[in-house]
């Protein structure tokens, strides 16, 4: 996939295919002992008390100890509509030609005008939008790349709907680390959507077809993780599909190792 942004990395080359082991020895009997838990283990399973989401424990052989959830009876509350993430937002103040694409319209003033809107909606709280944005937009001036100072990043077209018009991907760089992500496209109306809002360390932004992937660090510098993002037609928003956590690549296979200092 052809990656976003210079300066930034981009995401771990696959591993080459590795030759097919030599099929392990036969394993030994196992002791009247490990067989009973073995036993405890597939009815605990069979019964419906095994959490195929949730963490496990195998214990040793001859203890069976089930993960204990802390604080069962908890529970969030559910989040303001407005704060509701995976849906398109309309970007006031902004439009395109009917039938156009982003390309029409100025990449800055949609950032603004969709920062001020977040901004507004959550009362400065952050919520939506990191308060630091709309002051770090300020320093962007009335040139077309909104000037030395400006945090803006340079936009990229691609067409991640598949319908042959260039959707907008961007970001607003907050401190030098932390970053707002956006993705904007056009509405057969001539309105501009936001469908996809990030709010990340962006150690590496993909794209690819209708996919868009985030790379970002995390505590263990050893480890990346991959957020994967795929265009949904019905819902018109670009939908969180993957989570997932690689190893770095090593000196020896690629030229990219993960950023020093985790999250």
């Amino acid at each position: 996939m052809p990656p976003l942004f210079p300066g930034l990395r981009p995401l771990p080359a696959l591993r080459e295919p590795q030759p097919p082991r030599e099929p392990p020895p036969p394993r030994e009997p196992r002791p009247p002992r490990a067989r009973r838990a073995l036993a405890a283990v597939l009815l605990a399973a069979a019964a419906g008390c095994a959490d195929t989401e949730g963490l496990s424990s195998s214990g040793d052989l001859g203890e069976v100890h089930a993960p204990l959830t802390l604080w069962g009876d908890v529970r969030p509350s559910p989040a303001p509509s407005e704060e509701t993430r995976g849906q398109p937002r309309t970007v006031p103040g902004v439009r395109a030609k009917p039938g156009g694409s982003m390309r029409d319209v100025d990449p800055l003033a949609v950032v603004r005008a969709d920062v001020a809107d977040a901004a507004r909606r959550d009362g400065g709280t952050g919520r939506l939008v990191d308060p630091r944005a709309v002051r770090r937009l300020a320093r962007c001036t009335a040139e077309p790349d909104g000037g030395p100072g400006c945090p803006v990043r340079p936009p990229v077209f691609h067409d991640l709907t598949e319908d042959g018009k260039a959707e907008l991907i961007t970001a607003v760089d907050i401190d030098g680390r932390q970053s707002e992500l956006r993705v904007y496209t056009v509405r057969p109306d001539g309105s501009v959507a936001q469908v996809l809002s990030r709010h990340g360390v962006l150690e590496g932004v993909e794209v690819a077809a209708e996919h868009l992937a985030v790379r970002e660090p995390t505590s263990n510098p050893r480890l990346v993780a991959i957020t994967d993002y795929e265009w949904n037609r019905k819902a018109g928003v670009m939908e969180l599909t993957a989570v997932t956590v690689d190893e770095c690549p090593g000196p020896e296979d690629s030229t990219t190792p993960c950023a020093p200092g985790g999250t």
